[in-house]
């Protein structure tokens, strides 16, 4: 891509826990956020190019950042959320976790290092990938994403809710679960 793309496609991965749901955030890699913890996490996302599959791209992107592919299936669409910097990102949640033997890895990025140095050095787009409950997560992540989390929230307590049908023989029950 010549220009930045101002469309982004983005993953949540959720596992599920006695204490609560906990999400994959990463954190960007780059001597800016180096230091720097609460309110800079992210979901694993990356730019899209104009007309291509968002999903397919947020799947892409998961991997490269995380150094693991994303679940095959279950994707639950989240919508789009606008950044401060009137990135629009798009983002699905999937059930997942990593695999034991995960070792994270990701794609890296050239920059000018240290500033007005004439020198370039490398850094990883992504330093660090860690679950996070509830409560730490909504701490740790952009606050423009937060309601991504609402949404994934949202969209699962629906699916709780959603009339199921059980038919035993002779009869039929239609019905919410409590």
């Amino acid at each position: 891509m010549s220009a930045r793309s101002r469309i982004s496609a983005g993953l949540v991965l959720f596992r599920r826990r006695e204490r609560g749901l906990e999400y994959l955030l990463v954190h960007p890699g780059g001597p800016f956020f180096a230091g720097k913890d609460l309110g800079v996490w992210t979901i694993p996302k990356g730019e899209a190019a104009v007309g291509e599959d968002l999903l397919t791209r947020a799947r892409i992107e998961f991997a490269e950042e995380v150094g693991t592919a994303p679940p095959r299936e279950g994707y639950l669409p989240l919508g789009s959320i606008e950044q401060k910097g009137g990135k629009v990102v798009h983002a699905w949640a999937v059930e997942g976790d990593l695999p034991n033997e995960f070792v994270q890895t990701s794609n890296t990025f050239e920059l000018e290092w240290p500033p007005r140095s004439g020198r370039r050095a490398a850094f990883p787009e992504v330093d660090r990938a860690e679950f996070f409950g509830e409560a730490e997560a909504r701490r740790k992540i952009k606050e423009a994403q937060i309601p991504l989390l609402d949404r994934l929230l949202a969209g699962l307590a629906n699916e709780l809710l959603r009339p199921i049908s059980i038919r035993l023989p002779g009869q039929s029950f239609t019905g919410s679960p409590d």
